[in-house]
């Protein structure tokens, strides 16, 4: 029997709405551009951990094109054309993540704050996010100052078997073999983001230089770390912001590092964003941005416990 029904209540989508204007309102005020990008484009991202869903060519595509994971390319070449401050409110995709908190296509809101660094732009995030959910305030603690407290681990120095000892102390990861990025990921996921429960608005920054995607890299308290952020809301993952890399050189060296490591682990290799590598070289201005994931935003606002709650049709219901 086919199940027409919406996934979510007529209540959940009026909700959703009432959230969509609120932050177009946000934005207004502030003087932000909300725009408009392709989600259909020849690349894609190249990140080993983030895997796109492909549209093979037909009669109007003269080869594969890629559903964008994020509007993250599109929005930077606007801003090295000159847009300033801009917004948008964009559907996303990614292939390999269902469940409670992730369905294949969702909605992120994405901005970018010119002239503004990583911490700059966190006070922003807080500022809407508490707004909407009515719980203001908010803490910010360093990645490895959080390893630190919860694991009396540093992240940065601790030897690797060190770290896959504090693993197997969590979770049973059977024979992994992993670097050190796999053992500080399970720790994050499996010890520190549940201890994040219950401690409402927190940013952790400042993350491995290892996991720097688009971020700028610094030296901090003599170690080198991405100027990159992520909100927790108890310990609900719920946005990812940078301090935007600009030089197309070295971005150009991060996409083929990403494609070194994707023959490697058997995937497939992905095509390198040309045209944001163009944008970057002629003059993307520093800035920083910021994705947050809607859905994950109005489970939280509403109480709800499965994503696809919030959405009209959640993919098992198209």
């Amino acid at each position: 029997m086919n199940n027409w029904q919406p996934s979510a209540s007529l209540d959940t989508l009026a909700a959703r709405s009432r959230m969509y204007a609120h932050i177009r309102q946000f934005f207004a005020d502030r003087q932000v551009l909300e725009v408009e990008t392709p989600l259909l484009c020849p690349a894609g991202v190249t990140d080993p951990a983030i895997e796109p869903l492909v549209v093979a060519s037909g009669s109007s595509l003269d080869a594969a094109r890629y559903l964008q994971t994020s509007p993250e390319y599109a929005m930077k070449r606007l801003l090295a054309a000159g847009s300033g401050p801009l917004f948008q409110i964009a559907r996303a995709f990614r292939d390999g993540e269902a469940g409670a908190r992730h369905n294949p296509e969702f909605t992120l809101l994405e901005w970018y704050r010119p002239g503004w660094d990583h911490h700059r732009l966190m006070d922003e995030v807080a500022e809407l996010v508490a707004s909407l959910l009515e719980r203001p305030g908010f803490t910010k603690i360093s990645y490895r100052q959080l390893f630190l407290d919860h694991l009396d681990l540093d992240p940065f120095t601790a030897p690797l078997d060190e770290l896959e000892r504090a693993v197997r102390a969590v979770t049973d990861p059977g024979d992994m073999q992993g670097d050190r990025d796999c053992w500080l990921n399970l720790l994050l996921t499996h010890k520190l983001e549940p201890a994040l429960a219950g401690s409402g608005l927190v940013f952790v920054h400042d993350y491995p230089a290892s996991q720097a995607a688009l971020a700028r890299i610094a030296s901090v308290d003599g170690v080198e770390v991405a100027q990159r952020f992520e909100l927790y809301v108890d310990g609900l993952e719920l946005a990812n912001g940078y301090f935007e890399l600009t030089d197309a050189a070295e971005q150009r060296a991060r996409f083929d590092r990403d494609n070194v490591q994707r023959r490697e682990a058997g995937q497939e290799c992905r095509p390198v964003d040309e045209k944001l590598l163009a944008a970057m070289a002629a003059g993307m201005p520093i800035c920083s941005g910021v994705a947050l994931g809607l859905d994950r935003l109005l489970m939280l606002q509403l109480g709800l416990r499965d994503i696809g709650e919030t959405m009209s049709f959640s993919w098992d219901r198209c």
